[in-house]
């Protein structure tokens, strides 16, 4: 590699780790917006009004993926993308929402027979039109993306949940009920969609005729085929529950989920629209990309993994202090903390999918992942939501080794290194685990506002005493480089 080739690949590591700290900045409003949700409507509303959207939402987000058709991710990782080719792609995802939302309209009578819920027939039509905003907005999130506009794609996706939550709560404490949360949807999707347009700041021109769009349109097939295998796996705990057990389990199974794996999805979600256009762009070094994914593992495991460990240590106080009484989930909650850990420990695995294009070879494993997670969910069904969790977490654990295994028979990338960073991701979560559950048992029965600090302290403590371990401390270490760079170019740039 030549000086002038890696001056400029670690200038684009600074701006990639600068724009990861900006993009994760606005997803930590996000969090707590989201959070704050779950707060105050899981004392407005009931489990059964959650449930009632959840069906839909189970339903309704399989259809998104044929929304975007894969079209957004196409744009971002596209070497060149012309204004003819961006309005054609902003056409496109709008009208495939607009045409989606049609569907889903009539289809509504369906959805409520499916789950023997008539309330749900005006609930589906009315939340179809977040097919619409969202085919809108598709194609404005993408070019703020790849043009690592990362301040603007943050301002934009932190506006919205906070106007929307406030909505909601005013409806709900009003006694919306269920339309409550209908409505805070609608309006993140319509808020969203102006904000990201604005800051975008161009207007699609008209439809064209002649211009190359076979490209995108092969690369979008082929990963809205991925999604839909991956989404129809993801979400059929969600679908057996409402089908099985009905509306107030799973508005009971959604309290969790959407206390830690919606979180969970909006902080990995920005690490993906930051390491998509680096990697793309360094895809023929295989060296670099071997470097960049590996510290990619090490930032995502020693934070994200860190944060499950002590979710699922501190599952008791944790559900008692941001739910209330009432919501008996901390053993499912505890479990969808590890099924996440053993997610983010293969994530990265995602990213050299998509920068490299390699479209078909994560089709064909994800048939193979979702077949996994499906067989282990229908078993745990038959034990009720807490099975559901035991079956959603063992699949990811037998899935994130084979994953791994599974990307370096198909690229260059040496796996053996992720192992071993996966290991000593698994022994910092264990460790921070142990001891906030040692903590909550020793603090049993007291007030869990004040247990959950200590349980923090308490794997704060684990966590400094396993600095002690020399390749902990090494990766600490260039975790810590890496993000002192990113504010040192930061504050170079004013």
């Amino acid at each position: 590699m030549s000086v002038e080739e890696d001056t400029t690949h670690s200038g684009l590591g600074r701006r990639a780790a600068r724009g990861g700290m900006i993009v994760l900045g606005g997803q930590g409003v996000r969090i707590v917006v989201q959070v704050a949700s779950v707060v105050v409507l899981s004392r407005l509303l009931t489990p059964r009004d959650y449930g009632l959207v959840a069906m839909v939402l189970a339903i309704v987000a399989v259809a998104e993926i044929f929304r975007d058709f894969g079209l957004s991710t196409a744009a971002i990782q596209a070497k060149v993308l012309t204004r003819a080719q961006q309005s054609n792609l902003w056409w496109l995802n709008t009208a495939l929402g607009l045409g989606l939302a049609l569907v889903a309209i009539v289809a509504a009578p369906l959805v409520a027979a499916l789950y023997d819920e008539p309330a749900l027939t005006a609930l589906t039509a009315v939340m179809a039109g977040m097919f619409v905003l969202n085919g809108m907005a598709a194609q404005y999130r993408a070019d703020l993306t790849r043009r690592m506009l990362f301040t603007r794609l943050a301002a934009a996706t932190s506006l919205a949940p906070m106007l929307a939550l406030g909505i909601a709560a005013y409806a709900a404490a009003n006694g919306a009920g269920y339309w409550a949360l209908a409505v805070q949807q609608l309006v993140q999707g319509a808020v969203s969609l102006v904000a990201v347009g604005v800051l975008a700041g161009w207007l699609p021109d008209r439809p064209r005729r002649g211009v190359e769009m076979g490209g995108f349109l092969r690369f979008g097939w082929s990963l809205a085929g991925t999604q839909l295998i991956n989404y129809a796996a993801s979400n059929i705990d969600s679908v057996l529950i409402g089908t099985r057990l009905g509306a107030h389990e799973l508005g009971t199974y959604n309290r969790a989920w959407q206390l830690l794996m919606t979180p969970l999805g909006q902080l990995r979600s920005p690490t993906t629209t930051v390491a998509l256009p680096v990697l793309t762009r360094i895809r023929g070094n295989a060296a670099l990309t071997q470097r960049f994914v590996q510290r990619g593992q090490v930032a995502l495991g020693y934070t994200l993994g860190a944060g499950l460990g002590l979710c699922a240590g501190a599952a008791v106080p944790i559900c008692a202090l941001f739910l209330g009484p009432g919501w008996d989930v901390a053993g499912v909650f505890a479990l969808l903390a590890c099924a996440g850990l053993f997610q983010t420990l293969a994530y990265v695995g995602y990213w050299v999918y998509l920068a490299h294009g390699l479209t078909t070879e994560l089709r064909h494993y994800t048939l193979v992942a979702s077949a996994l997670k499906v067989i282990c969910v229908l078993v745990g069904v038959r034990y009720g939501i807490t099975g559901v969790a035991v079956g959603y977490a063992t699949a990811h654990l037998l899935e994130w080794p084979l994953s791994l295994w599974w990307l370096s028979r198909r690229t260059r990338l040496r796996v053996g290194p992720l192992y071993l960073g996966a290991a000593r991701i698994l022994l910092v979560a264990g460790a921070v685990a142990a001891a906030s559950f040692g903590t909550a048992q020793a603090m049993h029965g007291q007030h869990p506002a004040a247990t959950v600090p200590v349980c923090v302290v308490a794997s704060a403590a684990a966590y400094a005493l396993l600095l002690l371990v020399p390749p902990i401390r090494s990766d600490v270490l260039a975790l810590v480089a890496t993000v002192r760079g990113a504010l040192a170019q930061k504050v170079s740039r004013g």
